[in-house]
């Protein structure tokens, strides 16, 4: 994994301390974003999950439904490469591409730059699209107001018991590549009894991006997240928990 975390280092005091300077600054920074993105009347929302579970493929089909009628920017994360981001500037959406090295996840000052680069007008809807990893993003707050999780129907139904920090940390989590349902030994009801177990409060949509299936409920979801008070996102979970 990676060094800014703790994630590679060997459970102890001197880990839990390095997590907890680690994530204060983060914090301090992160508040600082928070502010930045109120003052323009813009809401960021922290994509999560693992790699291929769709978020790129979820980003164009929202790029072209809302088709210019509102601001949209993207801040595309990645070990290496700009592919996913090359794909969102073809559909001429503002992208900004952080690559992380051997990071596993964005922080809130790697955000900070994104946004002073982006140069945002005010009431952008600015989608964060974090590294794929479905354990440390999870810790760490970048000042956006709402974050959506994604897991694919591929990835099994058990995920949500499996990475419960993840999944606890979600507003909003979508179930994607509905599609292949047919082909598979998914339990749609199971998934969502472990949802309800781990995150009660969490909303659960059905999505395929693709065919278009539960678009309108999840641009009905962004449209109301727009509304709602922007306050802090959900409490990440403490590094010890």
């Amino acid at each position: 994994m990676c060094g800014t975390c703790g994630c590679d280092e060997q459970s102890g005091t001197r880990t839990l301390e390095l997590e907890r300077d680690v994530l204060a600054k983060n914090d301090a920074i992160a508040e600082h974003n928070r502010l930045k993105l109120n003052a323009l009347d813009a809401v960021a929302i922290n994509l999560m999950s693992s790699p291929g579970s769709g978020k790129t493929t979820l980003l164009e089909a929202t790029i072209t439904a809302v088709d210019g009628r509102s601001p949209v920017a993207v801040v595309e994360g990645d070990q290496a490469a700009s592919l996913d981001a090359d794909r969102l500037r073809a559909l001429g959406c503002r992208t900004v591409q952080l690559n992380t090295g051997s990071g596993c996840h964005l922080d809130a000052e790697m955000l900070d730059r994104a946004l002073a680069e982006l140069d945002l007008e005010p009431g952008t809807l600015v989608f964060v699209e974090n590294v794929g990893n479905l354990v440390c993003p999870a810790l760490f707050d970048l000042g956006e107001q709402r974050r959506v999780v994604l897991a694919a129907t591929t990835e099994g139904e058990d995920k949500p018991l499996k990475y419960p920090h993840m999944f606890r940390a979600a507003d909003l989590v979508l179930l994607t590549k509905t599609d292949l349902l047919p082909h598979l030994d998914f339990d749609e009801g199971h998934f969502a009894s472990h949802l309800n177990r781990i995150n009660p409060r969490a909303r659960l949509l059905h999505i395929c991006a693709p065919r278009g299936d539960g678009m309108d409920q999840w641009l009905d979801w962004l449209r109301s997240a727009r509304s709602l008070p922007s306050g802090s996102a959900s409490a990440a979970p403490s590094a010890s928990s």
